[in-house]
């Protein structure tokens, strides 16, 4: 949903959390108040203790209202979604508690840094990701439990803090909400969708842009493709103005629609960590999706069942004319991604490997 204002987009959340929530309290950020007083940030933390990972949400209005919480309310569990909140740990007492990896940050730093050209941008990402590794071995352990959205980031943290409680509990998707519309007519039409401010994402565009297009054009002259999410790249932009079947949306209400529309959702992501809600989304909308195995990390994919993995530009074209050109292949990897999701991913599943965690270690 678009949102003219960051204050109606609160109101709108405050409004459906409060369904579920006895309070609901939202503290600004103070490092996301401008781009300035993130490179404020960024520069200090290379002078301090902590890595910018912690330091993005220090924030003395939080702790406050926080240690206020906990003098007025007896908790029985208290749940942290970030390592970046981890420092707040000590305000919890004995209070069992648990901390979510969306990500091993610090891989994904590590990650970053090996990819990076640039030597200063490199040493950057470098350094942050080994004191943050440190942090993540002080603190992980001081948790009831952590837990991670896939196996193979559960071993990563185990590598990282051994002595750490960790479960895994995969990412999610809503399979009533993400279901496909059989009655709809594909075209011949590509997709790909995420948030383009994002250096995954951004990168994953540009290699569709530079690697993949131009050929596939050659050999498929009447294909389209759809690139969906907010702040796409200007390059992006003057190409859609160039080419008629290239499409940029930048951010929509409903990708339910495009999703349903294209034969194909194709993901070169080639960083980042943890597991690609796109994929989910996709797998569970019932579509034939060609990807980078870095895209698919953490998700119980297989090769040529459920999608195709594809490194090269090249790899790329092959997949995209086989899925395009062969019907009966395309709608038997539509039937397994959906029976994937419906089967392993779904929200009620997780939910309740979730819920009974927590019911297992709370103060009750």
């Amino acid at each position: 949903m678009f949102f003219n204002t960051q204050e109606e987009a609160l109101r709108e959340a405050h409004s459906h959390l409060e369904e579920f929530c006895m309070s609901v309290t939202f503290t600004d950020i103070p490092c996301d108040k401008s781009s300035l007083h993130k490179k404020i940030v960024a520069v200090k933390s290379l002078i301090t203790k902590k890595p910018y990972t912690l330091n993005w949400l220090v924030s003395t209005q939080f702790d406050a209202k926080l240690r206020g919480y906990l003098n007025n309310h007896d908790f029985d569990f208290i749940h942290f979604d970030t390592i970046s909140l981890a420092p707040y740990k000590k305000i919890c007492g004995n209070i069992p508690t648990s901390l979510d990896h969306h990500n091993i940050e610090s891989h994904m730093l590590f990650r970053r840094a090996k990819k990076e050209n640039n030597w200063l941008k490199k040493l950057y990402f470098w350094q942050e990701g080994k004191r943050l590794e440190n942090f993540e071995k002080f603190y992980c352990p001081q948790f009831t439990f952590n837990f991670t959205c896939s196996e193979i980031d559960s071993k990563r943290l185990v590598s990282i803090s051994p002595t750490s409680t960790t479960y895994t509990i995969p990412n999610g998707v809503d399979v009533n909400y993400f279901n496909p519309e059989p009655k709809i007519e594909k075209a011949d039409r590509l997709i790909f969708a995420g948030t383009l401010s994002w250096y995954p994402n951004i990168e994953a565009v540009l290699f569709i842009a530079n690697e993949i297009w131009p050929q596939l054009k050659k050999v498929m002259p009447n294909v389209h493709i759809d690139i969906i999410g907010a702040h796409p790249p200007k390059q992006l932009m003057e190409l859609a103005k160039q080419d008629s079947h290239f499409h940029v949306y930048g951010f929509v209400n409903d990708i339910r629609p495009y999703f349903r529309a294209a034969k194909c959702y194709i993901c070169p992501i080639k960083d980042g960590g943890g597991t690609k809600l796109k994929i989910l989304d996709a797998l569970s909308t019932g579509m034939a999706i060609i990807a980078d195995e870095i895209a698919c990390e953490g998700i119980e994919v297989s090769n040529e069942k459920d999608v195709i993995f594809a490194t090269t530009g090249n790899e790329y074209i092959e997949a995209i004319i086989s899925i395009l050109s062969n019907d009966l292949q395309r709608k038997a990897m539509e039937n397994n991604a959906r029976e994937l999701a419906c089967d392993t991913y779904s929200y009620d599943m997780i939910g309740t490997q979730l819920s009974e965690l927590f019911v297992k270690y709370a103060n009750v």
